[in-house]
C-alpha cells in the first residue's frame, strides 16, 4: 500500500521498475510506460528533446537547407511506432484539395 503512492522517482519503485523484464513488457501488449526503465519526469525530457530537434529541423529547413532525418529518442517500454511512417503521407493532389492557396500554385515535377 505504501508503495503505490512513492514517487516515481524513488529508489524503490527505480528498483521495481527495473526489475520487470523486456519481456513482460512484451508480454503485456499495450502501452504502458508505467512498466519501463524511466519515470515520468525523464520521459517528459526525452519529450522535451524532440520538440528541440524538431525546431531545430524546422529551422534548418527555413534556411533553405535539408534537415537529416528525425528519430524520435527511445524510450524504454514504450514502443517505437511513432518513428515509422505508414501510407506515405499526403500527395500533392491531396494537399491542393485540402488547401485552395495550393490550387493556384504550378505543379512540382
Amino acid at each position: 500500500m505504501l508503495v503505490e503512492h512513492l514517487p516515481p522517482e524513488s529508489a524503490t519503485k527505480t528498483e521495481i521498475r527495473n526489475a520487470v523484464g523486456a519481456d513482460e513488457v512484451a508480454a503485456h501488449g499495450e502501452y504502458r510506460p508505467d512498466l519501463g526503465q524511466w519515470s515520468a519526469t525523464e520521459m517528459m525530457l526525452a519529450a522535451i528533446r524532440d520538440e528541440l530537434m524538431l525546431s531545430r529541423y524546422v529551422a534548418i529547413a527555413a534556411a533553405g537547407g535539408k534537415p537529416p532525418e528525425f528519430h524520435p529518442t527511445p524510450r524504454p517500454g514504450v514502443p517505437p511506432t511513432s518513428a515509422q511512417r505508414t501510407g506515405g503521407g499526403m500527395t500533392d493532389e491531396m494537399r491542393r484539395a485540402l488547401d485552395p492557396r495550393l490550387r493556384e500554385q504550378p505543379m512540382e515535377a
